[in-house]
């Protein structure tokens, strides 16, 4: 059996998740921690009942339930999207778009989620987020891309856009086209491929693979040119072998970058440098689905130095 509960509820054997938020105001302007919103569990009954697979999509449609997706589903195949899982994630067939005509306001602060998926996480940002931003979304399955840009054009959102790249090698030609700042690149790299429908990446053990990784260095040098002072990173995966290659990458920089801990002691890790919790205000179709399956998210967010305040 399972069991469901939104933060502040009843219930005799649920308990919600601890949120970990209430960052401060000199925070606010570029992570969006701050958006009051309950956070939903899922959590099997005492007695470990039921099967976690077979359920993460009903976890999913309700942690969003308040994007009413499922209203828009009408438009036949677009509704249960079917994949082949592994793209090559090397193909960098892609043009630069029209940033004026994708955006309302072109010149916003950007916020880039690589990997992107069904699109559900990004979507729920650019219609919750209380200040104004742009969000573009990057993903190689081109399925999913026309789905979530479905749902973008049925709500009438003018803030996000979703294009079919691979980051790893058309990152620096899309964000230094951008006419706005570069605030927040996000990305979450997950071993679970639950079903044809999940949104969730190979993360390439064998290392003659590892060429195929997402965060390579050159999209590292990238991110560190492109984004602004006090600009974020956040890294997430429920593989700790990808999850350390990434953090190492990130730590190697610590004259460009510190972790976001050291800044604000509200931002709580573990005893390893895990962040223990998500600070985004709402969890991604892949944390929910790792995290139904058991699995731990090691999590961590880089904070790009401001060289004039420490120099």
């Amino acid at each position: 059996m399972l069991g469901f509960r939104w933060s502040g509820g009843g219930g005799a054997w649920c308990s919600a998740a601890p949120d970990g938020l209430g960052f401060p105001s000199s925070l606010r302007r570029s992570i969006p921690t701050l958006l009051q919103r309950p956070s939903l569990t899922l959590l099997r009954s005492p007695d470990g009942g039921g099967g976690g697979a077979a359920r993460s999509a009903d976890v999913v449609e309700l942690e969003y339930a308040d994007l009413n997706l499922k209203d828009l589903y009408g438009a036949g195949h677009l509704g249960q999207v079917r994949i082949r899982q592994h793209v090559n994630p090397l193909s960098s067939a892609f043009s630069v778009p029209d940033w004026k005509a994708v955006f309302q306001g072109s010149t916003l602060p950007l916020m880039v989620d690589i990997g992107c998926g069904s699109g559900r996480f990004l979507i729920w940002l650019a219609k919750n987020f209380p200040e104004p931003r742009n969000y573009l979304g990057l993903e190689i399955r081109q399925k999913l891309v026309q789905r979530s840009q479905f749902w973008v054009n049925e709500l009438g959102l003018r803030n996000i856009y979703f294009m079919f790249a691979n980051a790893s090698v058309s990152f620096e030609r899309l964000v230094s086209s951008y006419p706005g700042p570069l605030t927040l690149v996000s990305t979450l790299v997950s071993i679970f491929i639950l079903d044809s429908s999940s949104e969730c990446p190979d993360p390439h053990f064998k290392k003659r693979h590892h060429k195929r990784r997402v965060l390579q260095k050159p999209l590292v040098d990238s991110i560190s040119k492109n984004l602004c002072m006090e600009g974020q990173v956040f890294l997430q995966s429920d593989v700790l072998e990808v999850a350390l290659d990434m953090r190492n990458q990130f730590d190697a920089r610590l004259d460009e970058f510190e972790h976001i801990d050291t800044i604000d002691p509200n931002f709580l890790c573990d005893t390893q440098g895990w962040l223990l919790h998500n600070p985004m205000g709402i969890r991604t179709e892949r944390e929910i689905h790792a995290e139904l399956e058991g699995a731990k998210i090691f999590r961590r967010m880089y904070q790009k130095r401001n060289r004039r305040l420490s120099g």
